[in-house]
């Protein structure tokens, strides 16, 4: 793990439980911290991306309490959370029982962001820094995203790739508080919450956040 980044996450956040996962403990930044206050442009200046990885999001809150809840749909699978961020929802796979989990992102901090945090909560989870738009996975049952449709071109994007995956037998788990890009036409509701969240990140207190499952992909009967 790179020292440099770890004490850089150590010291800009605090360990502290996101509202909606009080189970879960993760390195966050909050307004008592520097990075939290600092623009999109100081951020550049230091060569840090926006930092994703300290802070929980709504989506992201709201599929690891539906994974957490229902055990069943990464028990004994093989699991990838696409666009970690802080690895939460990663996290709460690898509790709730998934066979292996990966944590994919391609933010340069993640990996140590995602490494500090599974050691708090003490579980054993792989990360994978590549670029897997458009990839096929064979080695993956479930896919597990939270947030990722805030993009036009990034939902453009992810779209033909979670339907390859889908059509392949690979379930998707969405978790999403209506982003402006999410493909509903595409989503077979499972799970609806009220996610408290801050009005530095969203637009209201609480989020209305549901979790959904891409495609038609049914799982097999035990």
């Amino acid at each position: 793990m790179n020292g440099d980044k770890a004490g850089f996450i150590r010291a800009n956040t605090a360990i502290m439980t996101p509202p909606h996962v009080p189970e879960i403990h993760l390195h966050i930044a909050d307004e008592a911290h520097d990075l939290w206050h600092k623009t999109e442009e100081e951020l550049a200046q230091i060569g840090l991306p926006p930092p994703f990885w300290a802070f929980a999001w709504a989506g992201g809150q709201g599929l690891a309490r539906y994974v957490l809840d229902n055990p069943a749909c990464v028990q004994n699978r093989r699991v990838l959370d696409f666009a970690t961020g802080s690895g939460l929802v990663a996290i709460a796979a690898a509790l709730a029982g998934a066979k292996s989990v990966t944590a994919a992102d391609i933010d340069p901090f993640c990996e140590t962001a995602v490494t500090l945090n599974t050691a708090l909560n003490g579980v054993d989870i792989a990360c994978e820094d590549r670029d897997l738009v458009g990839s096929p996975l064979p080695q993956i049952e479930t896919v597990l995203a939270g947030d990722v449709f805030f993009d036009r071109e990034m939902s453009s994007l992810l779209i033909p790739w979670f339907s390859t995956l889908a059509d392949s037998g690979t379930e998707i788990l969405i978790g999403d508080p209506g982003r402006a890009y999410l493909p509903r036409e595409n989503l077979t509701l499972l799970a609806d919450y009220a996610v408290p969240v801050t009005r530095a990140l969203e637009d209201a207190e609480v989020k209305r956040t549901c979790v959904w499952r891409f495609g038609t992909v049914a799982r097999p009967a035990a």
